[in-house]
């Protein structure tokens, strides 16, 4: 599942990596309508390869929306296992393997920087530094046994989506990493962690902001708190 928003100059090369990582997997491009025409390539790849598909949504609405979307197109199509994927390369295809392996045993696999062999290239320190302190917040307050919290690259099976309630998840961006995974957890769900390398994309602009971090940061002490509350 690979979210787009003006990723025109990524999209080709980061499906080519996925389809030669994984020749039987198949791809699905969601597309917020970018004015710069990732929407009218996605089309293309699609019609070259059955491989790929594509949704088109109206307008901007949110990374979470987005998965949600994808992830409720994935299971009415009869496929096993849904694997979140960033367009800008971050997420490197060629380590998607390593998700896959695991799901034969987990209902949720997290690609981790954090644990022993994963890591970051082209991150300065100081955002190193924030997502690490997200992280450890995140997983201190919410009571999470996990080390790589708000990591995007993960493999859902599709048999354990239904615990996770959908219908009711309505966070984004950082937050609605860390929503699913709570989610994941708080249900019962198998979550395992495997190292991964996490490449700072070197086209296009970054989606990610202060405001997004600050408002993933609030829902997560929201959330702790209305845990104490109810415990």
């Amino acid at each position: 599942m690979i979210p787009t928003y003006n990723e025109r100059d990524n999209l080709e090369w980061i499906v080519g990596r996925v389809r030669a990582a994984q020749p039987d997997a198949h791809v699905l491009v969601v597309d917020d309508s970018s004015p710069d025409g990732t929407g009218e390539l996605a089309d293309a790849l699609a019609a070259a390869d059955p491989h790929v598909h594509v949704l088109h949504r109206p307008g901007k609405q949110g990374l979470g929306r987005a998965y949600i979307e994808a992830m409720r197109w994935g299971v009415a199509h009869g496929y096993d296992v849904l694997v979140e994927l960033d367009a800008d390369g971050s997420h490197q295809p060629e380590q998607l393997g390593r998700l896959l392996e695991k799901t034969d045993d987990a209902d949720v696999v997290l690609g981790s920087r954090w644990v022993p062999g994963g890591s970051v290239e082209n991150w300065p320190w100081y955002r190193q530094a924030i997502s690490r302190a997200g992280s450890a917040y995140a997983r201190v307050v919410l009571g999470l046994g996990v080390r790589d919290v708000t990591g995007g690259y993960r493999a859902f099976r599709a048999s354990a989506l239904d615990a996770l309630d959908l219908d009711t998840v309505h966070s984004h961006g950082y937050a609605f990493q860390v929503d699913m995974l709570q989610r994941a957890v708080r249900a019962g769900l198998d979550v395992v962690e495997v190292p991964i390398t996490f490449v700072e994309r070197e086209r296009g602009a970054s989606k990610m902001s202060l405001g997004i971090v600050a408002e993933a940061m609030l829902r997560v002490t929201v959330w702790s708190l209305t845990r104490r509350r109810r415990s």
